[in-house]
């Protein structure tokens, strides 16, 4: 984007590239693409054959990267590169400073009260795995409930469950309808005095699912239970405001939102953070070591122990920089464009059957075609340039309540466009006339 656009939105430090954007208006897709280089490479070349233009439609597993958060990754560990918290140089001091920023970049990012609700962690699967082994094992007992849903993630039950077989605690699993929606009056049956955590996705990776965050929260608390809501696949389609939902504790993930891998945050309520024992041992995690003993440092930083991932951690803020500089609100009406471009096309076609068609989703689109595998399917499209998801999904349970075993899902992002929503039919016409 060219150097005269300035960057709006939260005050902040500029992006490591140091060229202030602001976004056309309206959204300008084609604007938006020149800031991810992966998206003008060609993909199936080798000699005498041309390759075919990429369409990435994988979003939902993980966001290409603009090159604000490429410039920012390099600019760190070619300019201010050291090891953060315990330096007293100069280049110790800077990436401090810029490290410690992302954090409250975070916390903007969320409207949390304060940057001391930010544990910044390595993705969201350790966020859901640190408040289980902390909070879960300190406070969860036998004859104690957690309720789950059956859209979530194998990172938001295989946590749950492996702390059930240390203490005995009841797992119960709300159920959704045919069209992927949360079935509201049947989680409100499964509360009780025995509840003592709701776990449930924000948005759903399968069938994009927006669940009703703030119900599910308001009667959670009424029974005195606390909520962990997963936002890996929300807070890249949509605004998240963490003080209007009031969850306990509420994840995401750092390569969806278009940064970095390894990367990725919980936030936690303070007075909860406080009840928790550290994670793991080492490193920033303490105030003092002796022999005799060991005290800890006060949340967030007791739950981060060893050196971070600065790199990573800089590579997200960058990334929140970028998205927030787009708008949530003009990305979500782009990407729900999108989806509903691509899920009228895709009704149109003898054989296929979308799973998931509630009124209120993210730009994920999950179907099966009548006679061919899924895993053929994404084959034959990744010949044609349309990269898409295929298979379980992480959620084989949600799958399982569909009655299949495999889908192909196709995922929109910021910077996909109507020809590539068309691209994604025509590929899956092409492969139904193949098996004909």
């Amino acid at each position: 984007m060219p150097d005269a656009h300035r960057k709006r939105g939260h005050t902040s430090a500029p992006t490591a590239s140091h060229r202030p954007i602001l976004p056309p208006e309206p959204y300008d897709v084609e604007r938006v693409r020149l800031d991810f280089p992966i998206l003008r490479r060609l993909v199936h070349e080798r000699p005498g054959r041309l390759g075919k233009p990429l369409v990435y439609l994988d979003n939902a597993a993980s966001g290409q990267k603009p090159r604000a958060v490429i410039d920012a990754m390099v600019r760190c560990m070619e300019q201010e590169y050291a090891n953060v918290h315990r330096g007293i140089h100069y280049l110790s001091q800077q990436t401090t400073d810029a490290y410690e920023a992302v954090r409250g970049k975070i916390a903007c990012f969320l409207n949390a009260p304060s940057r001391d609700n930010i544990v910044i962690t390595r993705n969201a699967t350790e966020a859901i795995n640190l408040v289980a082994a902390t909070w879960g094992r300190r406070f969860l007992e036998p004859g104690d409930e957690v309720i789950l849903s059956v859209l979530e993630h194998h990172a938001n039950i295989v946590p749950w469950q492996l702390l059930q077989s240390e203490k005995g605690f009841t797992i119960k699993v709300v159920p959704c309808d045919a069209r992927g929606q949360l079935d509201v009056d049947a989680y409100a049956d499964l509360l009780g005095p025995k509840t003592k955590l709701v776990a449930i996705t924000h948005g759903s990776n399968v069938t994009g699912t927006i669940t009703p965050v703030a119900e599910i929260t308001r009667l959670a608390h009424r029974h005195g239970a606390l909520v962990l809501l997963d936002g890996s696949q929300t807070v890249v389609h949509m605004p998240v405001d963490v003080q209007v939902i009031n969850p306990d504790f509420y994840v995401f993930t750092g390569h969806k939102l278009y940064g970095p891998t390894g990367i990725g945050a919980l936030y936690g309520r303070k007075s909860v953070l406080h009840q928790m024992p550290p994670y793991q041992g080492g490193g920033d995690m303490i105030a003092a070591v002796s022999f005799d003993g060991t005290t800890y440092r006060d949340p967030p930083y007791r739950f981060e122990a060893g050196t971070p991932p600065i790199i990573e951690g800089i590579g997200l803020g960058a990334a929140i920089d970028y998205v927030e500089m787009l708008g949530r609100d003009a990305i979500a009406l782009h990407e729900h464009s999108l989806l509903e471009r691509a899920t009228k096309r895709l009704e149109q076609i003898e054989g296929v059957r979308i799973i998931g068609t509630a009124p209120d989703k993210a730009a994920i689109l999950s179907f099966v075609l009548d006679g061919v595998h899924p895993h053929d399917l994404g084959m034959l499209a990744d010949q044609m340039g349309v990269a898409i998801r295929v298979g379980r999904h992480c959620a084989e349970p949600l799958l399982a309540r569909f009655g299949v075993e495999a889908a192909a899902r196709a995922s929109f992002g910021l910077y996909n466009t109507i020809a590539e929503a068309d691209a994604l039919v025509d590929a899956v016409v092409a492969v139904k006339e193949f098996f004909r």
